[in-house]
């Protein structure tokens, strides 16, 4: 089956996964990592996307985010891996590509997946044994969004209001939901959706993408279509 073009929606929340090329990693050290998250940040404001939550891993990057108009989120990676890429390549005397060809990226229905996605990306260093709290790993929006500093990179999004009315009442809100680890099927689930490029949504959500998408949003079933008789 022919790859299917990336959903990139104006306005519409975004499962992004770029990975190492080869599993190698895209990190070396904290310096590094310095350098990406500031690439992140003025690759937000230079394409005008919002990143709600992101995630440093040694070999990948997570991240959340809200393009606004169609193409931004393509643009808004291109600039960070411009920013990025060649500073890594002169700083570790390397030569070609550090990623693992197109980054993977999905649309996702705030409504019902804004926190989950939110954990999913935040979790990532307690599911890799790095740490035991998701606000322990300095590489990340979980420190933001458990009220111990103000990140310049996450913008919130409108849904994740909906977590409390006084920020004290949503950031522990948000300690309580990451102090628990997601089952394993919904995060296979998520990085799937993300992966394959399938939306991540009710029926209802499909049908509002719709109209803007020209290609399919949901896989087709699998066989031979029943004949009649």
């Amino acid at each position: 089956m022919a790859r299917l073009p990336r959903l990139d929606l104006a306005d519409r929340l975004h499962l992004v996964i770029q990975r190492g090329r080869a599993g190698h990693p895209v990190f070396v050290d904290d310096d590094d990592r310095r350098r990406f998250l500031g690439a992140l940040l003025d690759s937000t404001r230079e394409c005008a996307v919002a990143v709600h939550a992101y995630v440093l891993m040694d070999d990948q990057v997570l991240i959340l985010a809200t393009p606004g108009d169609a193409g931004g989120l393509a643009r808004f990676m291109q600039a960070v891996g411009r920013r990025y890429v060649k500073a890594f390549n002169h700083r570790h005397g390397r030569q070609g590509s550090l990623w693992e060809g197109r980054y993977r990226a999905t649309v996702v229905d705030p409504a019902d997946h804004l926190l989950p996605c939110i954990l999913l990306v935040e979790q990532a260093p307690v599911r890799a044994g790095l740490v035991t709290r998701p606000s322990d790993w300095p590489w990340s929006s979980a420190a933001h969004h458990a009220g111990h500093k103000a990140d310049a990179i996450v913008t919130e999004h409108p849904a994740y209001w909906q977590l409390g009315n006084t920020p004290f009442e949503r950031e522990a809100r948000h300690l309580r939901e990451s102090a628990a680890p997601m089952a394993d099927r919904e995060i296979q689930r998520l990085l799937g959706a993300a992966q394959r490029g399938w939306p991540v949504g009710t029926d209802a959500f499909l049908q509002t993408l719709a109209p803007t998408v020209a290609r399919p949003l949901s896989p087709r079933p699998r066989g031979r279509p029943r004949q009649s008789i």
